[in-house]
């Protein structure tokens, strides 16, 4: 099976590059360093420039990963001190936020295409101590390769839905190639019994390290300077998607009531800056006025408002009365609660959540979160609060409660790496 996988990876691989080129439209750092994709690299890495601390790697494929690793390589940095970082990623969203981590002597690259030779060639230039992975990024030559150099195998901040381990249960053989040597750190007692169940050595209950994220106190100022200037109710629609043809911003515009629409600001901001531009035309076609966070700032008059920059979610989330969490109207599983919660802005979640079931299920228990069936729900959750203005402080109240209950999970996925880094003085 893995020989069939490897030869399906190789078929496709033109298409992979295809895709890098078409994305690079939008993102010009998808059309740079492509070799790194192939495991080809220039000089020698600066991990041995310095020192003879641990190497660690860290894979975080996109942004939402990359600011979990955030608070973990913080904490990392006190647990291990000396430590050399290799940041890896595989989106141009993950890699500019990732830039921010990086300490002089660190390296960041592009992790390979899941095949032997790249991921080989990879390994034999870094050399890591250890490979941590984020959440859900496990690959099954990746795997066979760090059990090949003797690297062990985190998955940190791991989960995993019922849906894809559902997925991996119907290709056992290369479920027991990509899980089998790996350890993890769970989110959840769910999420490490379906880790287990797929083989993997062992799966420790230790948090969710989006609980550590604190928000930019800058951010937070940016964004209530924008309310101020908007000068009225501000609804944010935040990581909307689309999927099989059918997209969330579409299904919210019809069900979107004509008087609240006139009385709110409606600040939008996709998932995907590839979408800035559909998503703008889409609502000017519905006869919305749309203006640009990269263009103006908000005004009284500005009907919509589209968030077309990245790593500014926290000035969003604090301009914000409510938000609605994309991802969740269609079938997608959710997004992030945590940083919304984390700003002190009540959110509403649509019906699907199996990526973020625990937390989804914590912040509606918390008062910090309604759920909602359609999207006329949403805009009548959005509508209550706006409406109640003691009911929307009591939720940012709990949001802001429930986002700091939770929180340790860094500090505790450091000490675990750390001893996986040196599993003698862990033992003593």
């Amino acid at each position: 099976m893995l020989r069939l996988y490897t030869l399906l990876w190789r078929l496709l691989l033109p298409l992979a590059f295809v895709r890098l080129w078409w994305r690079g439209r939008a993102e010009p750092l998808y059309r740079q360093h492509w070799a790194q994709r192939l495991g080809w690299y220039r000089g020698e890495s600066p991990l041995f420039a310095r020192g003879d601390g641990p190497r660690i790697w860290v894979h975080a494929v996109s942004l939402g990963e990359t600011r979990a690793a955030a608070p973990l390589i913080a904490a990392l940095r006190e647990q291990v001190p000396g430590m050399r970082l290799l940041l890896t990623h595989m989106t141009a969203t993950g890699r500019e936020a990732g830039r921010a981590l990086l300490l002089p002597g660190d390296e960041q690259v592009w992790l390979p295409y899941d095949l032997p030779g790249p991921m080989r060639r990879f390994l034999a230039r870094h050399r890591p101590d250890c490979a941590v992975l984020m959440e859900t990024e496990v690959w099954p030559n990746l795997a066979a390769q760090c059990l090949r150099a003797g690297v062990p195998l985190l998955l940190a901040n791991a989960r995993l839905s019922e849906r894809s381990a559902r997925r991996w249960q119907r290709w056992p053989s290369l479920a027991r190639v990509a899980w089998g040597g790996l350890q993890a750190a769970a989110q959840t007692t769910d999420d490490a019994r379906r880790i287990l169940a797929l083989g993997a050595a062992n799966a420790l209950v230790l948090g969710n390290l989006k609980f550590d994220m604190h928000p930019d106190p800058a951010l937070l100022r940016r964004g209530q300077a924008w309310k101020a200037a908007a000068g009225r109710p501000v609804l944010l629609l935040a990581s909307t998607r689309e999927s099989g043809g059918r997209s969330e911003e579409a299904l919210l515009l019809d069900a979107l009531p004509a008087a609240l629409a006139q009385r709110v600001l409606l600040v939008w901001v996709p998932r995907h800056p590839q979408r800035f531009d559909m998503v703008a035309q889409l609502l000017q076609a519905r006869g919305l006025s749309v203006q640009r966070r990269s263009a103006s700032q908000p005004t009284p008059q500005t009907a919509v408002w589209l968030g077309d920059s990245v790593g500014e979610m926290a000035a969003y989330y604090a301009m914000a009365d409510a938000a609605f969490i994309g991802g969740s109207l269609l079938a997608l599983g959710g997004q992030n609660l945590i940083e919304a919660c984390a700003c002190g802005c009540p959110v509403v979640l649509g019906p699907s959540q199996f990526n973020f079931a625990a937390a989804a299920q914590a912040a509606l228990d918390a008062g910090a979160a309604v759920q909602a069936a359609d999207a006329a729900q949403v805009w009548a959750a959005l509508s209550d609060w706006i409406d109640n203005a003691d009911a929307s402080q009591q939720a940012a109240q709990q949001a802001l409660a429930f986002a700091s209950a939770h929180q340790g999970a860094a500090r505790r996925q450091a000490e675990w790496i750390a001893a996986a880094l040196a599993p003698d003085a862990s033992a003593q």
